[in-house]
């Protein structure tokens, strides 16, 4: 196989989905919390993701400067990674009274320690806690 015939998309690894219990609020009959399940999103979405979370913070005098909103990127992040629940549902939405998928979060997950975990758990499954020398690590090796 040539070196360019490596690159073609059939030798691309799929990126296995991840379960997690998001909370332990809801559980199954037994008592369990139920797992949630994620799948990876791609660097086309999270970019997508971080150019909607992007603002202009008025300085006055017509100055504006770029700002990241960060904890409304890492809510559109969860939200665009979650397979199950469906958060699109429109059934779900409404038994929230909610309409967006990233409310519905945050109001199924209400526990502002099991949301924290939950970013983190997403951030590391879709490898964005990867520290820059962690990399260098890992690339030497």
């Amino acid at each position: 196989m040539s070196k360019f015939a490596q690159f073609m998309k059939a030798n691309k690894k799929v990126q296995e989905n991840a379960f997690y219990a998001a909370t332990k609020s809801l559980c199954d009959e037994n008592g369990q919390p139920l797992e949630w399940e994620f799948r990876h999103i791609t660097s086309a979405e999270s970019e997508s993701i971080r150019d909607s979370c992007m603002d202009d913070f008025n300085l006055g005098k017509g100055n504006y400067l770029p700002r990241f909103k960060s904890s409304e990127y890492i809510s559109k992040l969860i939200a665009a990674s979650v397979v199950v629940p469906d958060l699109r549902d429109a059934e779900l939405q409404d038994s929230y009274d909610v309409k967006k998928p990233e409310d519905l979060l945050l109001a199924m997950v209400d526990d502002p320690g099991e949301y924290n975990r939950l970013g983190n758990f997403v951030q590391q499954f879709l490898g964005l806690n990867v520290s820059f020398e962690d990399k260098v690590g890992e690339a030497k090796n």
